[in-house]
């Protein structure tokens, strides 16, 4: 990997900026496209000198992606979004960034998904996840698709959004209580995009679902929160016809096609390849998040161990 030329679309988000330390780590060198290169600036004083380039691109219009892997060796696309541009992004981006990568003759192309990915899905999120691995696939056959379940880290807007919550308030709503997710460490996915771009004879054209070791409902994931933040809550599990009416009140946490997602297990399915395969040991949940979620503590890391709210 040493010296070669790595795209990454997205690369200032979430999971990029792991991606990049990856990839920092290797000596490859580093581009980070996206429409606002400036958000991403962060991430120079990670890599040694002159290993980070920045570009500006926006996957919904083909001339920037074009120029933005021009050169490249290697491309990551890791696009995504929620609400009313997600089929540009998801569907017209992927078929975009397959086409780019085709056209520039790069070596491999990884492209992130999401586990329930699926074209007939009944959310939006789901279909056009899975249309846009149909069109990735359609320009670049041999792209690898990684599908994670849902990505923890100290940035996410997961686990932190649900620590949040459980630290301000005594009685914490839950709805769909009893969905089941596989939560995937956010350096294990980047782990996974590196191995993918290490041996594309071996990975490409190939499908990985990622998943931690722990599979838990949604009401055991609050409950692990509240118990690593010494808070005592109380849960208010939501029945279905009352969590239902939920994204229809102004201002809701969560959107009618979120709601969609959670009538479905967010796990890997049986038999399917994931992090095992790319040589990878999941990190379970318990081992990392502490050290962040400290921050949600009564009297965060001054507060004594046995301290409860």
């Amino acid at each position: 990997m040493k010296d070669r030329l790595v795209t990454l679309i997205g690369g200032g988000g979430f999971l990029g900026r792991y991606v990049a330390q990856e990839l920092y780590r290797t000596g490859a060198r580093v581009r980070i496209a996206q429409s606002r290169p400036r958000d991403a600036f962060f991430l120079k004083p990670l890599g040694g000198l002159g290993q980070t380039q920045f570009i500006a691109a926006d996957v919904t219009r083909p001339d920037t992606v074009a120029r933005a892997v021009e050169g490249s060796d290697l491309v990551v696309n890791l696009a995504g979004t929620f609400g009313p541009a997600m089929r540009a992004v998801h569907v017209d981006g992927a078929r975009n960034v397959g086409q780019a990568a085709a056209n520039a003759g790069v070596q491999a192309l990884v492209h992130l998904s999401a586990i329930g990915a699926d074209p007939q899905s009944d959310s939006d999120y789901g279909r056009t996840k899975g249309e846009g691995e149909r069109a990735i696939h359609e320009a670049f056959p041999h792209a690898t698709i990684l599908r994670p379940s849902v990505v923890f880290g100290r940035e996410d807007a997961f686990v932190n959004r649900f620590a949040g919550m459980i630290s301000m308030l005594p009685v914490v709503p839950v709805v769909r209580s009893g969905a089941r997710f596989q939560p995937v460490y956010v350096t294990n996915v980047a782990q996974a995009v590196l191995a993918a771009l290490t041996d594309p004879g071996a990975h490409g054209g190939k499908t990985y679902a990622l998943g931690g070791p722990d599979v838990m409902t949604l009401g055991e994931l609050h409950r692990w929160i509240a118990g690593a933040l010494a808070r005592k809550v109380h849960f208010l599990e939501l029945p279905d016809a009352i969590g239902g009416m939920l994204p229809m009140l102004p201002g809701s946490p969560i959107s009618k096609d979120q709601w969609r997602m959670l009538q479905h297990d967010n796990v890997v399915d049986a038999g399917a390849e994931g992090l095992a395969a790319l040589g990878i040991t999941p990190t379970p949940l318990a081992t990392v998040a502490p050290a962040w979620l400290v921050r949600f503590r009564r009297n965060g890391r001054f507060g004594s161990v046995g301290q409860t709210a």
